[in-house]
Order: structure tokens, then sequence, then C-alpha cells
């Protein structure tokens, strides 16, 4: 074998082998699914395609998966390179199926489980020395298409070159951060995550606290997703907390700290044997109680049993964590009990689950969503402030904290980031090749330019790299101020720029609230001034002397989206969530977003010929607001071009965008001016016809009508010739003035008051 994996075998059907299924899929590569159910894999594949959140990027990935039978058809896994074992974690049906495996595979395909409850020794006891040379486990976590995790276990028989070649493959096709961990119970981030979990379960029940109370302090303050413990729990299952429980505490040794949580609770047992089991049942710890017709969101109180309307928690939580743990209510007494004890579980798992720290901080962070990982949790405490307080409290405390004295596990030297050892030394944290990160580039720079809003910044080669940097990265006066100055700066110092950010989101679009402020003070003049000049800057960008390219991931909406559209090409991360949406809050794409996507439209030749399809299907995307929920499904919407790059990991999409960027440099010509033929004002009756029969069956609002009206003026070219071409600028100005006389309606108002205060559209 050469190491390039083509085609993947996975056996088992169920959630997770499925999922895992998908995500080869997705990243374009053939898979065989087998099920020991006849058709199970077929059923599987076809129940994923209805699944939201979708396992697949795009229905088309869904060809890729040649669906079987374990006995019928058990040879169609003789050409894989890998084959993943998703079956049931029972270790006598495992070693029966790789012994059958073992007979059909080809030399030195790779073998793994997903398993994270049977050791790697038991997995190959008795099995060839070719065959335990060739597997290794490879877990995933559900559902595998969003988490970005993958915990890497090899044996000692394990060839190195088959851990470099699948751990490779999930790196760059499957988009996966891969942790290499220790065969030890559970590997890291289930062995914490449970400890975590468990210990905040029973010590809320022993210090009487409610469920409200417990997810409000184990979950912002210390960085924790905001479902908290007990919304987590209703997320992944009441039903499956009792069995990893039980295989975990199985497999640890009697002093293991875990042990003294194994408790079970008899309110958890009733909710299981009701079928309260979260939110794939009847409700969990949190359900919605539709009585009557009625949608009241309840809890169950831990104190009584009952359920009752949930509360909002009367409780003192500082923004500071050492603050939280410090002051002597129950907030507090809670906060320090479960978090103490968990970070002392992490010191604890060096080096027996994992080499270093760096590798238990990333399995939390990517495994169990913390924004920090344990070790960075210490590092905001003090480790020596953490020890003294454990040892008086009686706590054992863990030689790694006792090593740390009054050093931080991280530190940055020279630029540097770097963390401390088991051997007592630092060492710096190493990126895997092809990964480029803007926060390392921050911690040794200073920006080009800055304002409190966005950043430009050298990042070799002579890229640019302009980012986003306000609350959710909304777009307002100083982003736009700052794009213009840079893309002078650009022209004068650089070869190319990439439009990029580390954040949660590329971005949510416009800022909202400074744009309702600004409405509810009549400030008119200004309002307009602001959608003018984010036109000329966005136009700017289109025609600047050098190529831009857009490197998204996460939400690229509204204004977002526009400026992606404004670029000269795309490198998108494969889970970008792109889309026009202004027509949700009562407005229509002001910033060249609907020119754009004619433009796309006429001139790919997928429509008909003539200038009405292309408006057709421009009014459909953006009055319905669609968003994409993948990069592929972008680019079946145009929102990309079909020529657009897809970066399937994370960590590697800046160094993508500039490598695009670089290459576009060679020989860069700036756009050409384009012109379009728009119908004219029969195209917007025809339009606004159809929105009016939505309206009629009940569709479409009455102000969903006004501003499909709106937008139909727009696309159609409001009073254009159809034997005469539109230039842009025509475009841009019936932009600016329909989002104008939106922004001036009442009910476009109430809907961005809506958004703002509850996150959610209003339906007027």
């Amino acid at each position: 074998m050469d190491g390039v994996i083509k085609k993947v075998g996975v056996i088992g059907a169920g959630v997770m082998g499925a999922g895992i299924a998908a995500q080869v899929a997705n990243a374009g590569v053939p898979v065989v699914l087998l099920d020991v159910v006849p058709d199970g894999a077929a059923k599987a594949v076809e129940k994923m395609l209805k699944t939201d959140p979708a396992p697949f990027m795009s229905k088309a990935a869904a060809r890729l998966i040649t669906a079987g039978n374990t006995e019928r058809d058990f040879d169609l896994l003789a050409d894989c390179d890998w084959i993943v074992e998703a079956v049931i974690e029972r270790l006598d049906v495992k070693l029966q199926l790789y012994a059958r495996l073992e007979a059909v595979r080809k030399a030195g395909s790779v073998v793994s489980s997903n398993t994270s409850t049977i050791p790697l020794a038991k997995l190959t006891e008795g099995l060839p020395e070719r065959f335990a040379a060739d597997f290794c486990i490879t877990h995933f976590f559900n559902p595998p298409r969003y988490m970005r995790l993958l915990e890497v276990v090899k044996g000692r028989h394990t060839r190195a070159d088959a851990v470099a070649a699948v751990s490779r493959f999930a790196d760059l096709k499957l988009g996966k951060s891969v942790v290499s961990c220790k065969d030890s119970p559970g590997f890291i981030a289930n062995r914490l995550g449970v400890f975590w979990i468990s210990c905040a379960v029973v010590e809320a029940f022993d210090q009487g606290l409610e469920v409200e109370e417990v997810d409000a302090v184990i979950g912002k303050p210390m960085g924790f997703p905001k479902t908290g413990v007990f919304g987590l729990i209703d997320l992944v299952g009441l039903d499956l907390m009792p069995h990893v429980m039980a295989s975990m505490v199985g497999l640890l040794p009697a002093e293991d700290p875990l042990q003294a949580y194994r408790r079970e609770q008899p309110l958890t047992a009733r909710m299981i044997a009701e079928g309260y089991t979260g939110r794939k049942g009847k409700g969990g710890f949190y359900r919605l109680n539709r009585a009557g017709g009625g949608k009241v969101k309840e809890a169950i109180s831990l104190a009584t049993g009952d359920y009752r309307p949930e509360i909002k928690p009367d409780l003192d939580l500082p923004r500071d964590l050492k603050a939280l743990l410090t002051q002597g209510d129950k907030a507090g007494r809670y906060a320090w009990r479960v978090l103490s004890r968990t970070l002392a579980y992490a010191a604890s798992l060096v080096p027996e689950a994992a080499d270093d720290i760096a590798a238990v901080d990333e399995a939390m962070r990517l495994g169990y969503a913390w924004k920090f990982g344990p070790f960075e949790l210490i590092d905001k405490l003090g480790a020596a402030w953490l020890s003294e307080r454990l040892a008086a409290d009686g706590q054992p405390v863990p030689a790694l904290l006792r090593q740390a004295g009054n050093r931080s596990f991280y530190r940055v030297d020279q630029g540097r980031l770097q963390f401390l050892g088991t051997d007592d030394g630092y060492h710096d944290l190493m990126r895997p090749e092809g990964v480029l990160l803007l926060a390392d580039i921050k911690r040794v720079s200073q920006p080009v330019l800055k304002n409190g809003s966005a950043s430009l910044w050298d990042i070799g080669d002579g890229v640019a790299c302009f980012e986003f940097t306000s609350k959710m990265n909304a777009l307002d006066p100083d982003t736009i101020t700052l794009l213009g100055k840079s893309i002078k700066a650009v022209a004068r110092q650089f070869k190319a720029l990439v439009i990029y950010n580390e954040g949660s989101n590329f971005s949510a679009g416009a800022n909202l609230g400074l744009v309702l402020f600004a409405a509810n003070i009549a400030a008119w003049t200004e309002i307009e001034q602001l959608v003018a000049g984010g036109q000329e800057t966005y136009k700017a960008l289109k025609y600047a002397p050098f190529p831009v390219v857009g490197a998204p991931a996460g939400l690229a909406l509204g204004g977002g989206c526009e400026i992606l559209l404004h670029c000269d090409a795309v490198q998108a991360h494969a889970e970008t969530y792109i889309g026009l949406v202004e027509c949700g809050v009562g407005l229509v794409p002001a910033w060249g977003g609907c020119k754009e996507m004619l433009h796309r439209w006429a001139g790919l030749g997928r429509l008909p010929k003539g200038p009405m399809p292309p408006v057709a299907k421009v009014f459909e995307t953006i009055s319905t607001a669609t968003v994409a929920k993948s990069a592929a499904e972008a680019k079946e919407l145009l929102f990309f071009r079909p020529t657009d790059g897809v970066t399937m990991n994370r960590d590697r999409l800046l160094a993508d965008a500039k490598a695009r960027a670089l290459e576009l440099a060679a020989d860069y010509t700036p756009p050409a001016a384009p012109e379009l033929t728009l119908p004219g004002p029969s195209a917007g009756v025809g339009l606004k016809m159809a929105a009016e029969g939505f309206h009629r069956r009940g569709l479409a609002t009455n102000h969903d009508l006004v501003v499909a009206g709106e937008l139909a003026t727009v696309l159609s070219g409001d009073d254009a010739d159809a034997t005469r071409p539109l230039g842009e600028d025509r475009l841009l100005e019936l932009e600016r003035a329909a989002f104008m006389r939106l922004l001036r309606h009442p009910a476009t108002l109430a809907r961005i008051e809506s958004i703002l205060e509850t996150g959610k559209p209003l339906r007027n």
C-alpha cells in the first residue's frame, strides 16, 4: 500500500457508522457501508438524507456510498484502503468480524475500530501479527460531520505508517484534528468528560441546586457550552449515561476519583423508565409542555422530581473565574467543588492518558466544545493557587500541578507558544505542516492597520490578511472605513489580500443594533451614507489592482456574504453557512448582493437563455432568505463559484487561502465591469404576483409581500429596457433606494427589534 487512502469501508450502519461513511462521502471519497441487517445500510443512507442537522454536505455526496450487507457483500471490502469497524461494543462480536475481515482485506489496508470502551490490546488478541500491524483505534465523536475531534490510539505492534496514513486522511479529507491517545479507559475526552458530568450531577443533588442554577454556573462563566450540564445530558440522552458510566468505572481501578461519583440517582432512573430520556424522548431535565395547545418550557425540580416552568436563576455570577470560585454563596461553593475536582482530574491524566497537556486541552475543546482546555483554565487561576486551595480542601494535589509550582502551563517565548512538559521543561507547540494560524502571526507582529472593528495583518510572502474583530464579526462603519484604507495599503505594499478571521463565524452581517439606533433617531442621511459607503468600498475591493480571496468559516450572512461575492475567489471551510438573509429582517441586500447574484446566474449558463430566468432564480433565493448549509450547497446556489475552493480542516483554511491568493497574483488582471440585461417593469409585476400567490396560501406574511415587492423592483431593473444593458451603478442605486424605503417601514423596524431582543425573526 502506498499510504494513500482512495476508498474506505465502514462496517456497522448505526448512527456512528453511517455518520462516518457520510463524512467520507462528503470528502468526495467512495465508501462501502455494510450492516448486519440485510437492508440496514441502505435505510441508514435514506434516513441521513432526511436528517437535520444533515450528515451530508450535499445530497450528491450520498451517491458515493455503496450500501450492502455483511453476509452478502463482504467482498466489497477487498479493495478498500481503510476499513472502519463501528459495530456493537462487544469484544466477541468484534473479534469474529476481524477474523472474517483478515481473510478478504488487501495487504497493507488499515483496519480501525471506533470503540471507546474496549482496550486495543484485547481487540487484537489471538489475531495474526499482520492484522495487529495494520490495526488501530479511530474514535470519532458524534455527529461525525460536525465534531472535529478524532482520537487515534495505536497498539504495540501498529505500523507507524498505517497510523500516519489514517491521520493524514482524517486531517486533510475529513477535516479532523487528530489527537494521539494512550490505550487507557475512555482515552482523553470521554475520560475527563464523563468525570466532569458525573461530578456536576452528583454535586448538584448533594448541594441542593436546581437544574437551571447548575447550567448557569457550569456554562458560560467557565467557557463551557451554553447547554450547561443538564442541557448537555438531554442532548446526548439520559439513557446513554448509565451505560457509559458503568463501562468506564468497570475499566478503572478502585482508587480512580471517578469511582466516588458512581452513584445512581433515583430521579434519573425514574425519568429513564418513564421515557424522559432527553430531546430524543418525551423530554429530559428540560421539556416543552404543549398541553392545551400551549408551549411552555419546563425544567424538572431536582428537589421534588416534578416539572415546573423554567426559572431564571437568582445567582451572582461574576465574569472573573477566580472571583466566582472564591465567593461564599451556593454558586461559588458549587463552582469550586466541580471545577477544582475536574481540573485536578485532568492533571492526573498526563501522562497516563495523554503524552502532554496540549493533547488534553485539544481533546476537550474539540470533543466537548469547551472554549478553554483544562490547563488553559488552570492558567487563568494559577497552578500554585489551585494547588493551595485543593490542599486546604483536603483534596490530593496531582504531581503535574505540584511540578508546575508558580509557573504557567503555557507561555510565549520569543513569539512561540510553548507548553510545560512532564519532563519539567517547556516545548514549542508544533503545528502540522500546512497549518497557518492568524493567532500565531499575531503573537510575533503588530497589525499594519487597526481600529475597534477590524485589523490588517502581514501574513508573509507579500500577502495581507483583513480580519473582522467586532462582536459576532458584525460589520459597522469602522469595518468599512478600515477596509477602504486597507485596499489602498495593500495596493502599495502587498501582492494580494485574504479576508479571514478565526472567530466562530466569519460575519453575522451588518450591525443591526447601530442601524436600529440610527433609524430611531431618524438619522436617514447617515444611514444612506453608510449604505453608499459600503457599496463603494465593496466595489473598490472587486476592482482592486490585486487579487482578493475570501476565506469564510461558520456563518457568512448578509453583508458578510456580500463581501465574499465581491472577492476574486473564495477558499471556504466546508462548514460555511452562507446566505443573503436581509429579507428576514424586512430589508433587501444593499451592498451589491443583488447585482452580484444576478451576474452569477446570468453568466454561468445553468439556466435557459433570456433575461427572466436569472431574475426569477435570484428572487427565489433572496426572498426566502435561503442559507446554504455547507460550502457544497453554497456552490449549488452560486454564493460560491464552481471554481472556488473548499478546505475540510478549519486549521488549514488560512494557508490554503494564502496559496490561492499567490496563485492568482502571478498574472493578475482586475475583472472588467459587467453589464446586465434586465427584463424591466413587466417582470417586476410578475414577481410580485408570484409573491401574492404565496401570501394567499398563507406562506408569506403581509410584510413579506412588501419586502418581496421592493426586491422585485431591484432585480427586474425597475424601469429597465430589456433591449439595453444596465450598468452595475444603476443596480446599486436601486438596492440603496429599496433598502431606505424598507428601513422607514414600521414593520421592518419591528422585525429588527425582534431579532436583537430574541434572536428570532418576527413573522409580521
